[in-house]
Parts: structure tokens; sequence; C-alpha cells
């Protein structure tokens, strides 16, 4: 059986050559950080998640965890796990020193969750949840909350959640019907039942902090009268030790197709007198505040996409490389070789493995742009305004493609559980659904950044002009025309489909979002290529200056295999979108 090992060298290729780390490292503010600084944080991440993250992965898968009683009891060795976690200081990575965090950038921060995300997903949505809830408090609660709070969730000892949706709601937030009211002294009693709470209880940590979007008595209705709440599970004393119990309980935990070792709560809140909350903010700016963690999320989730996909990667070819059966096609010889000499398992592996390396790239590449828009970078933050749904989406659709590909390299033994391929499979299904769907982020993307961005299409221009840049650059260059070549073609279908939904968006936004979601993986095609083929230029350049390291023939083969079979795919996702919004009407409802 295989063992997650972090790809730690594509991993510096992309930060150091691609992102820019270097100058990532001295914007203002990351003047702690340096190269060397990452390597060795790179080389530990990777052991923490070889040496325990990964151990208990089909743990968690197998054994799930157990609610009694509104107790919920983690898998064997998670709760372990987690307190080493937060005893190596991993969880205060990215945080501010203000309250206790290292203050690494946001690319740092990036690479080394895909590790937690590929050796034990469902361990490391817990981290992730609570490091949204800091983005949250640290940008919109009061002082008095942040210090109250922050450090505590910084260090890891508390935890996070985001209480979103409920039974009747769904995705639409509008529909929410939990309610507050203020008792006094900037105290609220929340009461309702929140449904999908990821890590919504546990035995990891001695605190969990729920944010808790409900409505005050004299709200307007809709989204304009949802305000955000910081709920405890302990209350906390004015000298930070834990006091009682809130009025709060897991009522259950739901039972899911993948990631069993995640818990995923059913909460119920004021029960009995109330459930004790802060304000966050100001009333009625609920939903405002909430997507500042929820941003952080989508980027975050978009990057499990990536860690699902090189974790069943490099199960899928550890066992191509053990099984030996059939004959190989063309081949004469008698000698009985592994499966991974057939060419269609090649044509898997290599698919796999280049487009993991085309999302891993775009994930840095948006965690660059984040770092930048930090430090006041205007174009940065319209750049990663643009990108969010796209790594979001885009991303988390393939890693489910990616993960049954994987599968499809075991045939018949990969649908039994006990070969471990499955559960990426199902680990992976979920997460083109939580935290906004795809069709959700493909409407934020034709819409709030394409056609009704404050100057319509200017973000997507602009990046439009930068790749057609690159391909120009490329395309006089012997080794590396033909990816030019496919990359002009894919700009070519993107400019085109962009062009359509500026055009047509005012008068028949239903004809736009109908093919939102294509045109949301046309994105990803295309802007992935465009990386994949500046990745291509910069290992024909290692390799002229005389390199002998295979990384760079490496990386060279997945790029032009990426730019020779998803390229292709952008003239026909523009041809769906420009063409085939009627055909999605045209079947009367009666007749379905």
């Amino acid at each position: 059986m295989s063992t997650y090992i972090a790809p730690i060298r594509d991993m510096q290729f992309v930060l150091n050559e691609v992102a820019g780390l270097e100058e990532i490292c001295g914007l203002p503010g990351n003047e702690e950080c340096s190269v060397d600084l990452v390597e060795s944080i790179l080389d530990e991440a990777a052991k923490f998640a070889t040496g325990v993250l990964d151990p208990i992965n089909k743990v968690g898968d197998r054994t799930g965890h157990v609610c009694k009683d509104g107790v919920v009891t983690t898998a064997p060795g998670f709760k372990e796990a987690y307190q080493l976690f937060v005893e190596t200081g991993w969880n205060a990575m990215p945080f501010s020193p203000e309250f206790g965090g290292q203050g690494l950038p946001a690319l740092v921060s990036m690479a080394v969750n895909e590790m937690w995300k590929g050796a034990n997903m469902a361990f490391g949505l817990c981290p992730m949840l609570t490091g949204g809830a800091i983005e949250a408090i640290a940008h919109h609660a009061s002082d008095e909350l942040k210090q109250k709070y922050l450090p505590k969730m910084v260090e890891g000892t508390w935890t996070g959640t985001m209480n979103l949706t409920e039974p009747n709601a769904g995705s639409d937030l509008a529909a929410i019907s939990s309610k507050a009211k203020a008792v006094g002294d900037g105290t609220y009693l929340v009461s309702g039942t929140k449904i999908f709470i990821t890590w919504g209880e546990h035995d990891v940590a001695e605190n969990i902090i729920h944010l808790v979007l409900a409505r005050l008595p004299d709200a307007p209705p809709g989204l304009k009268g949802i305000s955000l709440f910081l709920v405890p599970k302990f209350l906390v004393n004015d000298d930070g030790s834990l006091g009682k119990r809130n009025d709060l309980i897991c009522a259950s935990i739901e039972h899911k197709l993948g990631i069993h070792g995640s818990p995923t709560a059913v909460m119920s809140y004021g029960e009995n007198e109330g459930a004790v909350g802060y304000l966050i903010g100001e009333e009625n700016k609920g939903i405002g505040y909430m997507f500042t963690m929820m941003n952080h999320a989508r980027v975050n989730v978009g990057l499990e996409g990536v860690g699902i996909a090189e974790r069943a990667y490099q199960h899928a070819l550890w066992y191509a490389r053990e099984r030996v059966q059939g004959k190989i096609i063309g081949d004469t010889s008698s000698d009985k070789k592994t499966i991974l000499h057939h060419p269609d398992v090649r044509r898997m592996l290599m698919d796999i493995k280049s487009r993991t390396e085309a999302m891993r790239t775009l994930a840095y590449y948006a965690a660059a742009n984040i770092d930048k828009a930090h430090a006041g970078d205007a174009a940065a933050q319209a750049r990663v305004d643009l990108l969010t749904p796209v790594v979001k989406g885009w991303s988390t659709e393939q890693g489910v493609e990616l993960s049954s590909t994987a599968l499809q390299v075991f045939g018949g033994v990969g649908f039994v559980e006990e070969t471990g391929a499955a559960q990426y499979y199902r680990d992976s299904r979920i997460t083109t659904i939580y935290e906004g769907t795809t069709a959700i982020q493909a409407n934020d993307l034709v819409g709030r950044k394409l056609a009704r961005e404050k100057v319509p299409g200017a973000a997507m221009k602009a990046l439009l002009a930068e790749m057609t840049a690159t391909a120009q650059e490329l395309e006089g260059k012997a080794e590396l025309a033909g990816i030019a070549a496919n990359l002009k073609n894919g700009i070519k279908a993107l400019s085109t489909a962009a062009e359509w939904i500026l055009a047509t968006y005012e008068a028949n936004p239903q004809a736009v979002h109908a093919g939102s979601v294509p045109f949301l993986k046309l994105t990803g095609i295309v802007v992935g290529g465009w990386l994949m083929a500046k990745s291509a230029a910069i290992a024909v350049q290692h390799l002229a200056d005389g390199s002998s390291d295979d990384f760079y023939k490496a990386k060279l083969a997945t790029a032009t295999y990426f730019a020779a079979h998803q390229l292709p795919f952008a003239a026909a996702y523009a041809a769906e979108i420009t063409g085939g919004s009627d055909s999605v009407f045209g079947l009367a409802e009666t007749l379905f």
C-alpha cells in the first residue's frame, strides 16, 4: 500500500520559479520569511503529513466518529494528532503575530495546507474552518472580542466553525430563520438549528467558537437582515478561563458518502434559556462579514481538489508499478510487465499528473496574489477576485474526475474498499458542493466578476492580455511552439466566450448562466494551461543552461501533455457557451 509523500520538488518549483516566493518574502510584513526558511518548513510539514496524518486517514474513513448524548468522540488517533499539530505550531503559521501567529505569507500556507489535505482531508478541515473563523473575527469583530478569542484560536487550543445554512434554506441564505435578541451589555441570545456544520462538535480541542448567522427581531427580510454572532461552546471568563457550557448542543451527526473522519454536525442553539452570543461588527451586515470567512474557505477547498488528486495519483502510480497483468500492445518481448506499460494506463497517469500540476500552480499563483493584495496591490486584488471561484470550482471538479480516473487504474479492485482507492473518490465528492456549489462559483464568475464588475470585463481582459503576451513569447521557441499554439487557441476561445457574455448578459442573463459552469471550466483550463506553459518555458531554460535535473524534463513533458490534451477542450466549451443556451431551455417542463 502506498504512503503519502509530499511532492516537495514540484511545490518548491512552483513556489520559487512561478509564484515568486522571493518577491513575496520581500513584501512589507514578510521580513521574517526567506526561501531557506520555507524550504525547512516544507520538509517538516512533509514529515508531519507522512508520519502523523496519513496513517490515521484510513482509520478515520473506516471508524468515523461517534455521537452520544451530544458528545462527539473522534476516530482513534485524531485527538492525539491534533494536539501534536497545535504543540508543533502548525495552526499558528499564517496568522498575525499580534495574536500569537507566525505571520507567514498565504503562499507558504498554501503549500503546507496542500500536505494536510493530501495526507488526511478529513483532519485538514478542522484547521481550515478555524482559519476562516479567525479571518472573520480579525477583520470585523471588536477589539474586545479579538483579544478574548483570537489568541487561543490562533494557537489552535480553540477551534472555529461556520454556521450558515438550515434545513429549510440550503444555499439560499435569505431563507434562514435562526433568531437572536439583545439582552444588554453587548450580549445576545441565539436560537435555531444549523446543519452541515463541519467539525461542529468534537473532542480534539477544549472549546469551539461558532460563528452563527441569525436575525434580530426588527431585521429587514432577506440577506439584508442577517447578522453574525460569535457563540462559544463554553463561555469564556474575563480572565480567559472557561466558564459554564453554553446552551447549544450537537443534535446529531451526518452519515456521509466520504470524509468520515470529519464530524459534520446538526447544531441546535437555545433549546433552554438561549445560547449566549456576541455580535460581530454591525447589525444586519453578517453576510458581508461571513464572506471574509467564505472566500478563505473557497480557496482552501479548491486546494482540497489538488491534495486529493495528488494522493489518488500516488496511490494509482504505486499500483501501476506493482501490478502485472496482460500483454502489452506492440511489445514483442515475452517478458511480463507491469500495467504501467499499457498505453491507456500511461495516458490516465499522465492526465492525473499534468492536471494536478496545473491545479497546484493555479492555487499557488492565486495565493501569491493574495499576499500582494494584502500589501496594497489593487491589480492583484482584482486578479484574486477573478480567480477565487475558478480555484474553488475548477479544481474541485477536477479532483472528483481525477480521483475517479485513479480508481480506474486499479480496475475492478479499485471498487473494493480494501485497496483504498475508493476513499479518495468518495472524499473528493463533497468538495464541489460545500462552500458554494460549482454553479454558485460559476454564477459569481460570470455575474459579479465579469458582467457586473465596476468596469465590466476589466479583470478578465487584463488576464487575457497577459496570457497572450506569454503565448507570443513562446511561439518562437522550437521546444515550446506546440504548447504556444494550443495556448493561443485556448486564449482565443476564452476571449470569444467572455465577449459573448459581456454582450449578452444585460438582455438575457439566463442564457449566460446556462453556460456559466462551462465558462468556469474553460477559464480553469486556459489559465492552468498558461501557467503550465510558463512552467515549461522555465524548464526549457534550465535545460538549455546545462541542467541535468530530470525534474525539468518531466515538467516539460507534463506541460506538453496538458497543452495537447486539455487546451483543445477550450474551443468546445466556447461553442457550448455561445451556442448552447437555447437547447438548455428546449424541453418543456412537463416533458422532463
